[in-house]
């Protein structure tokens, strides 16, 4: 099961830069998640503790009722909720079928607090992310 979401992993900026068995770690965390097309993914305002990765599939993003972008392959969200426990910042709603591999807080803290070189480099992507404009 690793194989899939590894190569995934692989094409994702958040991950960029880990090495192959970092990579590998990450991944044997995540579990691969289907939402059907309607289905709300995340609520914006409610409690989330899920970080997703798009295998197939579209979603939408809006924040405030208002479109903000369509993902698809490759993009993630919920990166916050790994971090944190503050209410989700937007709605994610499958356009298409969506397949994802997921992982939850729960798993992602005992992934850096053992494997400290994963917990710093993906600090970093996420500090460049939040820094780029229009972001």
């Amino acid at each position: 099961m690793a194989q899939g979401p590894t190569d995934l992993l692989q094409r994702v900026p958040i991950f960029q830069g880990l090495e192959p068995r970092e990579l590998e770690r990450i991944a044997g965390s995540m579990k691969q998640r289907t939402f059907r097309a309607g289905d709300t993914v995340t609520a914006e305002g409610q409690g989330g503790v899920g970080f997703f990765v798009i295998e197939s599939g579209e979603a939408r993003v809006t924040i405030g009722g208002k479109d903000r972008r369509t993902l698809g392959p490759g993009d993630y969200f919920g990166e916050v909720a790994l971090l944190t426990d503050s209410p989700r910042t937007a709605t994610i709603k499958a356009e298409t079928d969506l397949r994802c591999y997921g992982m939850t807080s729960w798993d992602f803290k005992p992934l850096v607090e053992t494997h400290s070189s994963i917990a710093w480099k993906l600090l970093q992507t996420m500090a460049k992310k939040y820094q780029e404009p229009g972001d």
